[in-house]
C-alpha cells in the first residue's frame, strides 16, 4: 500500500511539472509578440523624433500631461524688388536736384545781391556770390526810412494789419459760403457757383475800376477797408474750399447732427479740421496777395500807406539806391516765404494723415 501511494504521488508531481512547463510556454508565446511590438513602436518614435525640424514654436497638449515641443519653420518674407534700376534712381535724383537748384536760384541771387557792395552790383559779367559781403545796404535802408516823416514801424503796422485782417476775413467768408454750396441744395446754388467760377477769369486790373467805384460809394476810399473788404470776396478762395468740402463724407456730418451737434459745431469742429490743407493753401495765396499790394490807387494818405509802397519809392531813387533796392526785395519776400514754409509742412502732414471716404 505504501508503494502504491508513493507511485501516485510521483505521477502527480510529474503531471504538475508538465502543467507548469506548459503554462510557462503559453506565457512566453503571449509576451513575445508584445515585446516585439513595443520595440517596433520605440523604433518608429525615434525615427519621427529625428525627422522633426528644429523648434521655434511650442504647442501644449490638450491633456494635462507634459508639454511637448513641436518645431515649425516660418516662411521667409521675400522683399519686393523695385521696378527701377539703380541708374534710373540716380537719374531721378539728379533731375530733382537740378529742379531744386533752378527753383531756389532766384532766392539765393536776391540775398547775395543784398549783401554786395555797390561796386560789385555793377560788375560785368555779374557774379552770383558776393566777394566782400556786407550789411551796409540794410543799414542804409533803415537810415533812409528813419529820415522819412512817416516811420518804418508805421508802414509795417499798416501792412501787417491789412494782411492779417484781410486773410482772416477771406478765410471765414470763403469757408462758410463753400460749406453751404457743397453740402446743401437750394434754388440758385449751382448758378451762383458758376458765376464764381467765371469771376476767376478776371484779373485785378479788370476788377480794379468796379472796386474803386463801389468803395467810393461806400465812402471807404483812403481807409484800410478799401483793401480789406474786396479781399473778402476773392473767388479763388471760395472755389478752392468748395472743391475740398465736396470730398468730405456727408455721413460724417449727419452723424454729428444725430448726436446733437449744431450747425456751427459741425462747421468749426468737424468740417474745418478735415479740410485743413485747403484753408492753409488759401492762407498762402491771401498773404502773398495782400502783403505785396501797394494799394496806391485807393489809399492816398502817407500815414495809411503800406510797406511795399514805401519800398518801391526807395527803389525808384536811382543808381545811388541800387543796394537799398536789393535789400528792399529781401525784406519784402521774408514774410511770404516764411508763411509758405510753415503752411507747406502742415499741408503735407495733414494730407498724409487724412483719407476720409464715404
Amino acid at each position: 500500500m505504501s508503494d502504491m501511494k508513493n507511485n501516485n504521488m510521483a505521477e502527480n508531481q510529474n503531471i504538475s511539472a508538465e502543467v507548469q512547463e506548459a503554462e510557462t510556454e503559453v506565457v512566453e508565446t503571449e509576451t513575445a509578440p508584445k515585446a516585439s511590438l513595443i520595440d517596433e513602436e520605440t523604433d518608429v518614435l525615434k525615427a519621427t523624433v529625428v525627422k522633426e525640424p528644429s523648434v521655434k514654436k511650442t504647442k501644449k497638449s490638450k491633456k494635462g500631461k507634459d508639454d511637448e515641443e513641436q518645431v515649425y519653420h516660418k516662411p521667409l518674407i521675400k522683399r519686393r524688388k523695385p521696378n527701377r534700376s539703380i541708374a534710373g534712381d540716380l537719374f531721378l535724383y539728379l533731375f530733382l536736384v537740378l529742379v531744386a537748384i533752378v527753383m531756389f536760384f532766384p532766392i539765393i541771387y536776391a540775398v547775395e545781391a543784398a549783401l554786395k557792395p555797390l561796386d560789385e552790383l555793377y560788375k560785368f559779367p555779374p557774379r552770383i556770390f558776393a566777394q566782400n559781403p556786407t550789411f551796409d545796404n540794410f543799414s542804409d535802408l533803415f537810415v533812409t526810412m528813419s529820415k522819412s516823416w512817416v516811420s518804418f514801424s508805421r508802414y509795417l503796422f499798416n501792412t501787417v494789419f491789412i494782411t492779417g485782417v484781410g486773410t482772416a476775413g477771406h478765410l471765414i467768408a470763403a469757408s462758410m459760403a463753400a460749406f453751404v454750396l457743397a453740402k446743401y441744395e437750394f434754388p440758385g446754388g449751382k448758378t451762383f457757383f458758376k458765376i464764381v467760377t467765371v469771376a476767376m477769369m478776371f484779373t485785378g486790373y479788370v476788377t480794379g475800376i468796379p472796386n474803386y467805384i463801389i468803395m467810393s460809394k461806400l465812402h471807404m476810399i483812403d481807409t484800410y477797408w478799401a483793401i480789406i473788404i474786396p479781399a473778402f470776396a476773392l473767388p479763388m478762395g471760395l472755389f478752392l474750399m468748395k472743391q475740398f468740402m465736396e470730398g468730405l463724407p456727408t455721413s460724417l456730418i449727419e452723424a454729428a447732427k444725430i448726436d446733437g451737434a449744431t450747425e456751427w459745431c459741425v462747421f468749426s469742429k468737424i468740417v474745418m479740421p478735415n479740410v485743413k490743407p485747403a484753408w492753409l493753401t488759401l492762407i498762402i495765396f491771401s498773404v502773398q496777395a495782400l502783403w505785396n499790394n501797394p494799394a496806391s490807387t485807393v489809399i492816398y494818405s502817407e500815414e495809411m500807406k503800406t510797406l511795399p509802397f514805401a519800398m518801391r519809392q526807395i527803389q525808384a531813387g536811382g543808381i545811388a539806391r541800387t543796394g537799398e533796392a536789393a535789400a528792399v526785395l529781401v525784406v519784402l519776400m521774408i514774410v511770404p516765404i516764411a508763411i509758405f514754409i510753415f503752411s507747406e509742412s502742415q499741408i503735407l502732414e495733414t494730407m498724409a494723415s487724412s483719407g476720409l471716404k464715404d
